[in-house]
């Protein structure tokens, strides 16, 4: 059986038709879906023949973004997704999925691991698609605290985008970038970086994982910078983005920052609540690092307080939280450092002292001279590198603009031969284009003195059909008299306005409705009794089209007054006509008697018959409402006036 899955947002992440699948790639393709993403892709999977040749991108894209939300989980869909691979020889995929294991083992702290993966897969990915690879090399060298080789393959990335064109890597390398130089205390430079990879995210138009990330990575930037108020909005994104897809990793990182802004600005409650938020996240992803920092903020925000007790008690446990082969020295680095300066506030110098020594030894085995001069060289080489793409831009820019001069010389001498030309032709078609003029005018006339001479003829139709109405002495032939009267005033009035309009083929049927509306209640002497309420704004039909309307509604009105409101009782009919898409709506009703059981009309019953021909004429469609009176609805297909 053939199936659509389908995102709550309303666009098919996967559609199914004779058993031939198609995949809209998660934030490739799109990003309009919503937090179910991944349970639609699983749902999908489960359904999914083994030969499907879609299977295996949409097994790699759940493995990889289930590590936003559950690393085990994620970690198991990888490795069968691997075994798959393999079954099938689809080396392509069995190294695009050792990609996704890297980047998982990661996130669950086995550096050596993840290492080991990502390089297997070197040889099995194609350059043009290697910069994801490179890029979590890159984290796992960052996380081991090797922030030279991190650099190193953030710049391999910058590298593989621009050769290939490759937007997204190239936002990558910049942000990873950005992310070296916090580490490395250069605020100014992480906060250009970042910017730079925000505005190529900001052009793809997606929102991804990655962009969320960085948009993170901005606000901690901003608020190291002491510009927290500028950070807000980078923390309100991101948390925007990371709530809609259920990235937990994100979201953890995001409070974690807040409770570092709300630390820096005095609002310690508000800070502590932030650290909880980022721990629940951790602790729902089952990421020790992330609980680590989360338990790390929260000391902070008691540290700042003055609560030094509760600061050092945070503090160890963000160390006992990491295993001890934990290889992320920088971070380690930082918390024992605020351990020292908890214990010191305390009055515990002794242990200040020792967490303070221990502090040192981390951060010396992470800022090495040979790292700092690696990165500083790499950035040099990149700088330069790019002011010598700019000069050659503006080389050829110049040459360009050359080409162009004399382009535009050709051009314009062209132009001047074909204005020439035009002006010849202008003339002689300004000569015909009056001649027509003057003929469509001539029409114009004829046409108006065609709606004057009908309006005229139907005038004299009903001046004797008045006669001869007045000399009938049958009251029964005399009612079929006038009612025949009516729908000939009724065609007469349309004539008449389109007379006077500008637009002869145009009737504006307000207008029209609100004059026949006033006829029918002098005709039945019911002015005083009656009111014709005419609810609809201003619209004009084609006359094809307005004649049988007015006519319907002639025969409405007639009949609301002949049969559901009796001469002694007060009342109201309600007339409105209004586009809805392709359908003209017309709506009857009057608050009457409403129609009685083994109702038995008074006259012939022409009247309904010429409803029910002219609703026919129309190809339309008539409800009966009874509901406080009686109520008629028609539905037809719009013609407009031309």
């Amino acid at each position: 059986m053939p199936f659509f899955l389908i995102s709550t947002l309303g666009f098919a992440q996967i559609e199914s038709r004779n058993e031939f699948f198609q995949y809209h790639e998660v934030f490739v393709e799109t990003d309009n879906f919503g937090y179910e993403y991944l349970d639609n892709l699983e749902t999908a999977i489960a359904k999914m023949p083994k030969d499907s040749p879609v299977r295996l991108k949409v097994i790699n894209d759940l493995g990889y973004y289930y590590h936003t939300r559950n690393l085990n989980k994620a970690l198991n869909i990888v490795q069968k997704g691997i075994e798959e691979s393999i079954e099938k020889n689809q080396n392509y995929w069995v190294g695009k999925l050792l990609v996704s294991k890297g980047a998982i083992l990661l996130r669950l702290e086995e550096l050596d691991s993840a290492e080991q993966a990502l390089k297997d897969a070197i040889p099995l990915i194609p350059p043009s698609e290697s910069w994801l690879l490179y890029t979590n090399l890159g984290y796992v060298y960052e996380r081991k605290g090797m922030l030279g080789e991190a650099f190193t393959y953030a710049s391999k990335t910058l590298e593989i985008g621009e050769k290939y064109g490759d937007e997204k890597a190239n936002a990558m390398a910049y942000s990873d970038m950005s992310n070296l130089f916090w580490k490395q205390g250069k605020f100014e430079f992480a906060l250009s970086y970042g910017l730079k990879s925000l505005r190529i995210f900001e052009k793809r138009g997606l929102n991804d994982l990655d962009f969320d990330f960085t948009l993170h990575l901005v606000g901690q930037y901003l608020v190291d910078l002491k510009r927290p108020k500028e950070a807000v909005q980078y923390f309100e994104q991101s948390a925007k983005i990371g709530e809609r897809y259920g990235f937990y990793n994100n979201l953890s990182d995001t409070f974690i920052a807040l409770a570092n802004l709300q630390t820096q600005l005095g609002n310690y409650s508000e800070a502590k609540k932030s650290g909880l938020e980022a721990l629940r996240y951790a602790e729902l992803l089952e990421n020790d690092f992330m609980i680590m920092r989360s338990y790390f903020s929260l000391g902070k925000a008691s540290f700042a307080s003055q609560d030094y007790l509760q600061a050092s008690n945070y503090f160890e446990t963000s160390i006992t939280k990491v295993k001890d082969d934990f290889g992320d020295k920088f971070y380690l680095s930082l918390v024992y450092k605020e351990l020292s300066r908890a214990y010191e506030g305390a009055g515990a110098f002794k242990k200040a002292l020792l967490t303070s020594r221990k502090s040192e030894e981390f951060k010396k085995d992470v800022f090495t001279a040979e790292a700092e001069e690696r990165i500083a060289l790499i950035q040099t080489q990149l700088e330069v590198a790019q002011k010598e793409n700019t000069i050659k831009l503006q080389e050829a820019k110049l040459s360009q603009q050359k080409i162009i001069q004399i382009l535009y010389l050709t051009i314009a001498v062209v132009l001047i031969v074909i204005l020439f030309l035009l002006y010849r032709v202008y003339i002689r078609k300004r000569s015909y284009s009056l001649l027509l003029e003057k003929k469509n005018e001539e029409k114009e006339f004829l046409l108006r003195e065609i709606h004057h001479r009908v309006k005229n003829n139907l005038e004299t139709i009903s001046s004797l059909l008045s006669l001869q109405i007045s000399k009938i002495k049958n009251r029964e032939f005399q009612q079929v008299m006038e009612e025949t009267y009516t729908r000939v005033q009724s065609m007469g009035m349309i004539h008449l306005q389109l007379y006077g309009e500008k637009n002869l083929k145009g009737v504006e049927m307000k207008y029209f409705f609100e004059s026949l509306g006033r006829f029918i209640l002098e005709t039945f002497d019911a002015e005083d009794r009656v009111d014709v309420d005419v609810d609809m704004s201003t619209l004009k039909l084609d006359v094809d089209l307005a004649i049988p309307i007015g006519l319907i509604v002639n025969e409405l009105i007639s009949n609301s007054l002949k049969y559901a409101l009796p001469k002694q009782e007060r009342g109201e009919i309600r007339v409105s006509l209004y586009e809805k898409g392709e359908i003209l709506l017309l709506e009857v009703a009057d608050n009457g008697i409403g129609i009685q059981p083994n109702f038995i009309p008074l006259g012939t019953g022409f009247g309904s018959e010429l409803i029910s021909l002219l609703t026919r004429q129309l190809d339309g469609k008539m409800t009966l409402i009874e509901s406080h009176g009686a109520a008629f609805s028609f539905e037809f297909f719009l013609t407009k006036a031309a």
